[in-house]
């Protein structure tokens, strides 16, 4: 028997909680929990190499399929690096497929992949920042994350939001704005954390 469980109750347990919880009774909300969190990293991924806001969004969902498959099989440790690098793999085959890498991707390739030191620090700053965004999301007050969330990454208007949340339209937009604001301060303060270490 599967106990539901809310992302508001989830928000305290770690992901290695989550994976541990879902190892242990199979229960397949753990893992819906666990993706939400990595939603708009997933984005920014596929964004960056697909270069398609419909592709990238297709592409979230297949490679949420992929990873729930994936999991069945196999025990992961470090969820956010594993489900990166899945990311990272898929939107390397969609590429080649596309004949838009002509040679064959390998994980050596995938892993080593820019030739050089310029390139992979601006491919570093870009992934940083959208880690620091993914993170930064969820450290908004609810309110804030799910309008933001709701507009950016599921593209609705703020009448449509409206009408699912059941905030009026001018709160709609006064927490996408604040939420705006708020994810650019903490965002900033992360990358600049990150410098100093």
């Amino acid at each position: 028997m599967y106990i539901t469980v809310t992302t508001q109750q989830a928000n305290h347990i770690t992901d290695a909680g989550l994976l541990e919880n879902y190892y242990h009774d199979g229960n397949n909300e753990w893992l819906g929990i666990l993706m939400q969190r990595y939603t708009l990293l997933l984005y920014g991924v596929c964004m960056k190499y697909l270069k398609n806001e419909e592709e990238a969004k297709d592409a979230v969902q297949q490679i949420f399929l992929k990873s729930i498959a994936e999991l069945q099989k196999y025990q992961v440790t470090y969820f956010k690096s594993w489900l990166y690098m899945v990311a990272r793999n898929y939107c390397l085959m969609q590429l080649r497929d596309r004949g838009k890498i002509p040679v064959p991707v390998t994980e050596k390739m995938i892993v080593a992949a820019p030739e050089n030191n310029d390139e992979i620090l601006r491919h570093r700053e870009k992934d940083e920042t959208l880690e620091a965004m993914a993170a930064a999301l969820e450290e908004l007050n609810e309110d804030q994350r799910k309008c933001v969330k709701l507009f950016y990454l599921n593209k609705q208007s703020y009448s449509e939001i409206a009408t699912q949340t059941g905030y009026t339209q001018m709160q709609v937009k006064s927490y996408i704005q604040n939420g705006k604001r708020n994810l650019k301060i903490i965002v900033e303060k992360k990358l600049n954390k990150g410098k100093k270490v």
